[in-house]
């Protein structure tokens, strides 16, 4: 494998752009194909698009350099090279879930009913982004000696011979978390419960895997970061499913009189 897919005027095109901009269009097909079949405004998807890429990258990239601060304050030229790997996926949640609560109030359509549509194409895009880390051999696990092991020949995983593919075993989990949400978003009962179905599926998933990850982490005592901000979310889930609102008459996902 190579994380450089073709150059293109002397410049490298990485699996790991590629696949990510691939992830984030394919959240947008989701929507906009959600919204037609709800009768909501067909341009919602892509809009909702725009501005979860730009939280989102932005985001996921501000909560990596500051878990590296020490490199990136020696060189701080790197800070913007989302191009080569580097971002904390919960970043760009916690940031894109602040600029979906912004769009929703621009829009006028209550913030649960808005997350549980925003919600569904996340796994979706997050999975195809995963391939990306595979390609680009970041995210890497820890050595094993299972058979479904792979090798890098790049990057900092090349040296620790056979190791879990975790960014395979998270884009898996990822398109399941996305059936079960696609499954739900039709039956839900109470505005929020598809969030707070995706809030308990991903932070459980994300909090097992951490433990087949051999690359860097941050820690919080015996635990990653990572692991506890998945059992935060995890208990923000269990409430906002108990909590939510119930849904109101006027459609499935009918926005307020006078919404766009």
């Amino acid at each position: 494998m190579n994380p450089i897919l073709f150059h293109l005027f002397g410049h490298p095109i990485r699996w790991y752009g590629l696949l990510t901009a691939a992830g984030f269009m394919a959240a947008v097909l989701n929507w906009n194909r959600l919204a037609r079949r709800e009768g909501l405004d067909p341009q919602l998807g892509s809009e909702l698009g725009v501005w979860t890429i730009i939280s989102g990258i932005l985001g996921a990239r501000l909560f990596y350099v500051l878990a590296n601060w020490r490199y990136f304050a020696e060189f701080p030229r790197q800070i913007p090279a989302i191009w080569e790997g580097g971002q904390i996926f919960y970043g760009g949640l916690i940031v894109g879930t602040l600029a979906l609560c912004w769009l929703a109030r621009l829009r006028r359509i209550p913030i649960p009913a808005f997350a549980d549509f925003a919600i569904t194409g996340v796994p979706l895009g997050h999975a195809i982004g995963r391939f990306g880390c595979f390609m680009n051999g970041c995210c890497f696990g820890r050595p094993s000696d299972l058979p479904w092991a792979v090798s890098f020949a790049y990057g900092d995983a090349a040296a620790l011979g056979p190791v879990h593919p975790t960014q395979l075993y998270e884009a898996i989990a990822n398109l399941g978390v996305y059936a079960f949400l696609l499954w739900l978003y039709p039956r839900r009962r109470r505005d929020g419960q598809v969030m707070a179905l995706y809030l308990m599926l991903y932070p459980v998933t994300r909090f097992l895997l951490e433990l087949t990850r051999g690359d860097p982490r941050q820690h919080l005592g015996a635990l990653t970061v990572a692991q506890g901000v998945s059992i935060a979310l995890f208990v923000a889930g269990v409430a906002l499913w108990f909590l939510a609102p119930a849904r109101k008459g006027g459609g499935p996902d009918a926005p307020p009189a006078g919404a766009a």
